[in-house]
């Protein structure tokens, strides 16, 4: 589990970080804009703002992924008096850092729009994926003294709008030295039902060093173990996938080959714990969605603990 360390961000270099990481995944069809227009400071976690870009974007490629579309990205700052009820009417009046993500996908009904940020909800049907991860966002966003806001409209799209509490000049101070990200040389197989998240699990991963095969199918996946089982010095896998889930492939790869270290990347799961993940042989979770740092941090730990 990740725990938070709260110090002044700059969302900016986070946003653009996850915009180049984007580019580099998702089809032609889907094109890319920003806005950047505030330089300004917020009391966060660094990994944890990630969280927010990754999941928001990700979730936004998704709708997207049949006909293509415009995923928007912006920063600006506002200033909030708390007179305009119609909107973020929870916010202290001051200075906030606005972010937008939209999409011109397929929309969230006017059912399903007040349910987004319920624990556990999505819109996936059984096998197809951890969902959309929202509750996760509101909690972050909300225990950051902010305000998170959706509007939708089925065919027409989706906006969030999230609200961030800007630090004042005077209370700014100087921020600690960035932590350098782990790295390695070693050969990771990398499995995720959802194409974009396979893709970009692939470049932060190539980023870090590793060499790394890719497969959006655990069926496929199987079959290359099976045939090449000593290639692989690490497994990244995913919970919830078509076909064979997360738990049933890594319990078919240690049969194989028991030595083999595997990480199991998941959201919120009601059927999967650490004690249980530990009593099949898994050796770690990597919490979705995936962030460079812990990413990194969790791939390392696990790669040198068999090491030893």
């Amino acid at each position: 589990m990740h725990i938070p360390y709260l110090r002044p961000v700059n969302l900016t270099t986070i946003a653009k970080e996850v915009r180049s990481l984007l580019r580099s995944t998702l089809p032609a069809s889907i094109e890319i804009k920003s806005l950047f227009k505030s330089d300004s400071m917020v009391i966060a976690d660094e990994t944890q703002i990630h969280q927010i870009f990754m999941n928001l974007c990700t979730n936004a490629a998704q709708a997207m992924k049949e006909n293509g579309g415009i995923l928007e990205i912006g920063l600006s700052d506002i200033e909030w008096t708390g007179e305009d009820t119609d909107s973020a009417h929870e916010m202290e009046p001051g200075g906030y850092l606005r972010v937008t993500i939209a999409d011109t996908g397929v929309g969230i009904s006017a059912q399903n729009l007040p349910l987004i940020f319920e624990p556990y909800f999505t819109t996936k049907k059984t096998g197809e994926g951890t969902g959309l991860g929202l509750s996760v966002v509101h909690g972050i966003v909300k225990g950051y003294g902010g305000e998170i806001i959706a509007e939708s409209e089925l065919s027409r799209g989706t906006v969030f709008t999230i609200y961030l509490p800007i630090i004042k000049k005077d209370t700014e101070r100087k921020l600690p030295e960035a932590e350098a990200l782990e790295k390695g040389n070693e050969r990771v197989l990398f499995i995720d039902d959802e194409l974009p998240i396979c893709e970009m699990g692939s470049q932060m991963l190539e980023r870090l060093g590793y060499c790394v095969t890719t497969k959006s199918s655990s069926v496929e996946a199987l079959t290359l173990f099976r045939s090449k089982p000593n290639d692989f010095d690490i497994v990244i896998t995913d919970m919830t996938m078509p076909k064979l889930n997360g738990d049933k492939f890594a319990a078919e790869l240690m049969a194989i080959r028991p030595d083999i270290p595997i990480i199991l990347c998941t959201g919120y799961s009601q059927t999967m714990s650490s004690e249980k993940a530990a009593g099949i042989g898994i050796m770690a979770f990597a919490m979705k969605p995936l962030t460079l740092k812990d990413l990194a941090k969790t791939v390392r730990k696990v790669l040198d603990s068999v090491k030893k």
